[in-house]
């Protein structure tokens, strides 16, 4: 009698199970910003480890992290940037892009989508999938990266799926007209412009120039360059190869590497989902040379790191003087990231290593100061960890996230090129003896880690919500379907103009008319003769 109840309870619970929830992911990651696969990568390994068979098209393999039979990976070579990065900027390294013009740098990046989009629908391995036959219904969901390959977005028209793009960029300027809404540039700052939501008038009067021509640029050049690639390598599977934007109204949500309090408030629209930080994970532990290090820092820690792109190495050598006697003036010590291992004349708390744990040094509670570039995931994992910030920001929305630091009382900034010893000595001794950063720092992290959800929960939910619902049409704003000049009302703008403006010109022209009439009829006076 027990055996037979225990088996009953067994078949109950197995029928509770959805053994068919699993769901088949092909995630299309072409653009080979390597950063941005910290993201990426993450959403993979989650989605694989809950159950979801993931087809996962990359740069970047992940063969060694033995994910299961429910990952296979489609490794695809790497474009390589740097001639054109060279060619369009005149610089030599990442570090010298620092004075390329905004613009410059907008039209760098278009570039850069559109010659890498095109050289991975070349390869071979994509070739295969594009050209498989019986493609319907063996997908569930495209999720494709919205950052300049947009391109990706024709699997899922061949498949016949819906898309969910995840902006490892977070917040961008063109991502209003594609959810459907409108962004004030009134206090809404490019993310490539240094400016807080509360603009000065020439801040907003650059914010307009630098908004409005991204948007021109890529409504005009950038999307044609993009449409053009589609048809070179579509046409001969489709009778009508459908346009970027027309792409881009199926795309069901938006997964925004975002959240409060980095990103100031704006419109958004229910498919685009802040879910910042969800790269973060639980610290482990730290190698024994850097944990003994750490541990034995008893006046407190520095971490100083540039990130994956922007070299250390690459600093003038009368700038690494500067840095080098101003840390072994210090009492604290000095965990630096430096390419070259065997950097000579190294003070005695000072440590080097071309690579470093960098989430698990940053919440190691001796490590009181970040020396970082600021780029977005840096200052996710300072803000997550609570410790204040010292930026030296080189390009794109690095400017932006130490300025909104420096707003926050939580960060200051030094221009690499022209830092000083005593400007730098000055700013670290501030940040390590004034309490007030490391307080304003602590309540920016209670705000980014109070969510009602984890950042990967909540995405990981959005994915499987889409699935469900069949691409969820409900999310998206019916503005993605208008045309642009209805989008900005330009069309009733005209038509005010028309019923202000007409009767104005008419009466003008009514007037013109009887002043000439009236000449018509004066009397001329006749000519005296002498």
């Amino acid at each position: 009698m027990q055996l037979k109840c225990i088996l009953l309870l067994t078949l109950v619970a197995l029928q509770q199970l959805d053994l068919g929830a699993g769901s088949r992911i092909l995630a299309a990651f072409v653009f080979p910003g390597k950063s941005h696969f910290m993201m990426t990568n993450a959403i993979v390994r989650e989605l694989v480890q809950r159950g979801h068979e993931v087809t996962y098209i990359t740069p970047f393999s992940l063969a060694k992290e033995n994910l299961g039979p429910n990952y296979k990976e489609i490794v695809i070579a790497q474009y390589n940037f740097w001639p054109e990065i060279k060619e369009i900027t005149k610089t030599n390294t990442i570090l010298e892009m620092t004075d390329v013009p905004n613009l410059t740098f907008v039209r760098l990046l278009m570039v850069m989508g559109s010659h890498s989009t095109d050289f991975a629908f070349d390869q071979p391995q994509i070739q295969e999938l594009v050209n498989a036959k019986d493609k319907v219904g063996k997908y569930d969901l495209l999720l494709a990266e919205q950052f300049y390959s947009e391109g990706a977005l024709i699997l899922g028209h061949l498949y016949q799926i819906p898309i969910i793009t995840v902006s490892t960029f977070g917040y961008a300027n063109y991502l209003s007209q594609m959810a459907g809404i409108v962004s004030p540039w009134s206090y809404v700052p490019h993310a490539f412009m240094p400016y807080t939501d509360r603009m000065s008038l020439l801040e907003r009067i650059g914010n307009v120039i630098i908004s409005g021509t991204d948007d021109l640029l890529r409504e005009f050049s950038y999307y044609p360059e993009q449409d053009a690639i589609l048809r070179k390598h579509f046409s001969h599977l489709l009778d009508r190869v459908p346009t970027i934007k027309e792409l881009e109204r199926n795309i069901s949500a938006i997964l925004l590497n975002n959240y409060m309090p980095l990103s100031t408030t704006r419109p958004t629209s229910f498919n685009m989902v802040a879910v910042g930080g969800l790269h973060i994970k639980p610290p482990k532990a730290l190698p024994q040379h850097l944990q003994e290090f750490l541990d034995g820092a008893t006046e407190g820690a520095i971490y100083f790191s540039l990130g994956s792109q922007v070299r250390s190495a690459d600093l003038p050598p009368e700038k690494l003087k500067i840095f080098l006697d101003v840390f072994g003036s210090l009492k604290q010590r000095v965990l630096w990231k430096f390419e070259d291992e065997a950097m000579p004349n190294l003070p005695s708390n000072v440590k080097v290593q071309n690579w470093m744990p960098q989430g698990d040094i940053l919440a190691h509670p001796n490590v009181k100061v970040f020396i970082a570039h600021g780029g977005l995931f840096g200052t996710q994992e300072a803000v997550y960890n609570g410790v204040p910030m010292l930026g030296m920001p080189v390009y794109c929305d690095q400017h932006l996230n130490i300025n909104q630091g420096k707003q926050a009382g939580y960060a200051l900034g030094l221009d690499y090129r022209t830092v000083t010893e005593d400007e730098l000595r000055f700013s670290l001794t501030e940040l390590l003896q004034n309490p007030k950063y490391r307080t304003n720092m602590q309540k920016a992290s209670r705000v980014f880690r109070d969510r009602p959800q984890s950042a990967m929960d909540t995405a990981i939910y959005w994915i499987e919500y889409v699935i469900e619902h069949r691409g969820a049409p409900h999310l998206v704003a019916s503005g993605v379907q208008l045309p642009w000049y209805q989008f900005y009302l330009l069309d009733i703008v005209a038509l005010a103009l028309a019923i202000v403006l007409l009767p104005i010109l008419a009466l003008c022209c009514l007037c013109c008319l009887c002043r000439g009439s009236k000449s018509k009829n004066v009397p001329k006076k006749k000519a005296k003769r002498n």
